[in-house]
């Protein structure tokens, strides 16, 4: 009967635990990270993502502060990134806005509010800052760059892609060949 109770306690516990470290994530938390831990040939970090597009203009900026999407987008960047560079040079990059694809329309209704409609007037944008510095430590570029794209909704995609930063993670895409060609062999 007492190993019984002990379980008991012990489940309790580690699901109390559970609960606590399962909380609701938010960009904007102040004591969420700003850069992504140091590793490999690209260093990408944030600004305040509570000062970024997507929270002051959305139409429902507790639903727009959910999850951890601004540092998803920084992982994506760093993995397609780090295929592109040259062998021993290494990207600096500053993402300094976003707004995401779509928008909330709370006027459709209270049980519509949590809902990103997609429209042409909703394109993706992100604003960010690079460096790209070689094996020898001499910039070979930098600069600050607004990416967007209006026909977003346009663009062919898979129809199994259900990633709600897809139209984002293009945006990344896009700029990375266009600003370091294709992959490294």
């Amino acid at each position: 009967m007492k190993a019984t109770t002990s379980i008991a306690w012990l489940l309790a516990g580690l699901l109390a635990a559970g609960a606590a470290a399962a909380k609701p994530s938010n960009v904007t938390d102040p004591d969420a990270p700003r850069s992504l831990p140091a590793d490999g040939p690209v260093d990408v970090q944030w600004t305040d993502p509570a000062q970024f597009s997507e929270i002051l203009h959305s139409g429902n900026r507790w639903e727009a502060r959910r999850g951890n999407w601004v540092q998803d987008l920084a992982q994506y960047l760093r993995k397609r990134a780090s295929t592109r560079l040259p062998a021993g040079a290494r990207l600096e990059v500053t993402i300094t806005d976003v707004e995401r694809a779509g928008d909330f329309e709370p006027w459709h209704g209270a049980r519509t509010d949590s809902i990103r409609y997609m429209r042409d007037i909703y394109p993706p944008r992100i604003a960010l800052d690079f460096k790209l510095v070689g094996a020898d430590g001499s910039v070979l570029a930098q600069g600050s760059r607004k990416l967007s794209d209006l026909g977003y909704l346009q663009r062919a995609t898979r129809p199994t892609d259900t990633d709600p930063l897809r139209y984002e993670k293009q945006l990344i895409d896009d700029w990375l060949r266009e600003e370091f060609g294709k992959p490294a062999a």
